[in-house]
């Protein structure tokens, strides 16, 4: 009877251990997390300035306005999470004349939105800067006809500008809301569809979204 004991209790270790065996061979392993991405924006430029002579970077007019079709359009990829990301500038028209006058002096605020497609304020940003001297300018942008080949008008000052975007939105427009500018040609306020600032290095991180689910 002793003997009987043994052997079904061997036989139940071995059942046992083949049971687990299965299911450790049919469990699945878990899907691997998302890793958040960062990569350059896609962005439609209603007007652009051009091309900085020392960054390379792109540079583009923020305009004032209210219709989201009419302002700076980054699209985001599908996300869970996403987190745009922009270097926010005054805009300035440099004069050497003006600076050997000693009228060079100049001082600004912009303040721009982000909004969806439908007009839902998603946030702001905002840069203030001063003027005295080129070496205050960002960047100076080529294809000009001022020295080096540089255009007058330049980004000043740079602010990084951060704003969560809710999954859902797959683009946002950047329009002008504030300018109060004071420059040697007087002083200057946001006027619909004119520029108020400059945006560039336009960038997303984001978490990818789930593929849609096969029926």
């Amino acid at each position: 009877m002793r003997r009987l004991g043994l052997v079904l209790a061997a036989l139940c270790l071995v059942s046992a251990g083949e049971l687990n065996a299965q299911r450790a061979r049919t469990t699945k392993k878990p899907a691997p997390k998302p890793v958040p991405k960062t990569e350059p924006a896609v962005v439609t430029c209603p007007e652009q300035l051009g091309t900085g002579l020392r960054t390379k970077a792109t540079f583009c007019f923020v305009l004032a306005g209210r219709d989201p079709g009419e302002g700076v359009l980054v699209s985001v990829p599908p996300h869970t999470q996403a987190t745009l990301t922009f270097d926010l500038h005054n805009r300035h028209t440099y004069s050497e004349e003006e600076i050997r006058a000693g009228r060079g002096f100049a001082k600004y605020t912009a303040v721009i939105g982000v909004l969806s497609m439908a007009g839902d304020l998603l946030g702001r940003g905002a840069v203030q800067t001063e003027f005295r001297t080129a070496k205050d300018l960002y960047d100076r942008i080529t294809g000009g006809a001022g020295p080096g080949g540089t255009k007058a008008v330049a980004p000043l000052g740079r602010e990084q500008v951060s704003i969560s975007i809710p999954p859902g939105v797959d683009r946002v427009s950047l329009l002008g809301e504030v300018l109060d500018a004071t420059t040697a040609a007087g002083r200057e306020i946001a006027t619909p569809g004119r520029p108020v600032a400059i945006v560039s290095n336009v960038q997303v991180t984001y978490l990818p979204a789930p593929p849609p689910r096969k029926r």
